[in-house]
């Protein structure tokens, strides 16, 4: 009997219209002949069940079920696609803990840690990985703009703390923008990460971790067009060249590998995650770990998966066998 798996998206971020995208591509891979494929969308407290693009149902949240022609349907798996929250910070992947419904990203800690940067950043500070210097603040704070620019130095990056996509991030290169950049941030999170600019390349490594097996994807060059990789370089066609496999050498690849493998394992992730980096003098400066990437059809992690001669159904598929176990 073919299990009925929910690719989950909306949320309640401005990462929601990238969520719809990633859902599309999820849906279409994961292979319909095995599974009975359903989206979810979820939005604020409204949670609807739809095959392709009608709307079938509301969802039951009591059991994560739903009823269709008198038939009550429940959910076997569900396979997150919501970039931001619930689905990234560990409030959703909480909630299928306790309805029992196994899922395909970390788990509610590993999520809440990894989404918090600041909190990421100065867990991982512990285990000699290195990145940028970065101070915190939270929304209606005094705001020592001369310290701030004498600690940090200029130009520097101004980002929500909690927030993806780059919805809110900006670059800061003169004393003047700073406060206008922090009332941009606190838009999208109620404290906000300024961090020092760390001048070099920039690159991104996908992996998943299986029982029994793992996946270590090529390495992603990320060259914007603009002045760093921001929402329009992300989604806009022509903005930005993604090369896969990135042009470094087979020592640097592996040691951009290892160095994602462990933090995976530092953070206890599970799922596809995807870890970015500046590079500076051989040395790759941990940027963040995204555990629920972006899927669409032109994402890295879909890219990545294309480069191993891999189609992404069917590492989709080997992560919901494994996750069923």
């Amino acid at each position: 009997m073919k299990k009925n798996i929910a690719v989950v998206y909306g949320g309640d971020s401005s990462e929601f219209v990238v969520s719809v995208k990633s859902s599309i591509n999820v849906y279409q891979s994961i292979d319909s002949n095995v599974y009975n494929v359903w989206k979810v969308q979820m939005v604020g407290l409204e949670w609807d069940v739809f095959e392709n693009t009608q709307l079938i149902a509301p969802v039951d949240k009591n059991d994560f079920s739903f009823v269709r022609n008198g038939e009550k349907i429940t959910f076997d798996f569900a396979y997150i696609t919501i970039h931001g929250t619930p689905g990234e910070d560990g409030k959703l992947q909480g909630y299928f803990d306790m309805v029992k419904i196994p899922y395909s990203t970390c788990g509610v800690y590993s999520s809440a840690l990894t989404f918090n940067k600041y909190f990421c950043s100065n867990y991982l500070r512990n285990f000699d990985v290195r990145m940028a210097k970065s101070v915190r603040l939270f929304k209606g704070d005094q705001v020592n703009v001369d310290q701030l620019i004498e600690n940090l130095g200029l130009p520097l990056f101004v980002k929500p703390n909690a927030g993806g996509s780059s919805f809110g991030v900006t670059k800061v290169k003169e004393k003047d923008q700073l406060l206008e950049a922090l009332e941009m941030a606190t838009k999208e999170s109620a404290d906000i990460l300024i961090e020092q600019f760390i001048d070099g390349p920039e690159f991104t490594c996908g992996l998943v971790k299986l029982s029994g097996q793992e996946f270590l994807f090529p390495v992603t060059e990320v060259i914007p067009q603009n002045e760093f990789f921001d929402f329009e370089a992300k989604y806009t066609v022509g903005m930005t060249d993604e090369i896969t496999p990135a042009r470094i050498s087979a020592e640097l690849t592996s040691k951009i590998q290892q160095l994602s493998s462990r933090i995976y394992d530092l953070c206890d992730c599970s799922g596809i995650v995807r870890i970015d980096y500046i590079l500076k003098d051989n040395e790759f400066y941990f940027l963040e770990v995204n555990t629920t990437p972006g899927m669409t059809s032109t994402s890295f992690v879909p890219q990545q998966i294309a480069a191993m001669d891999r189609k992404l159904g069917d590492i989709l598929g080997l992560i919901i066998e494994d996750k069923l176990k």
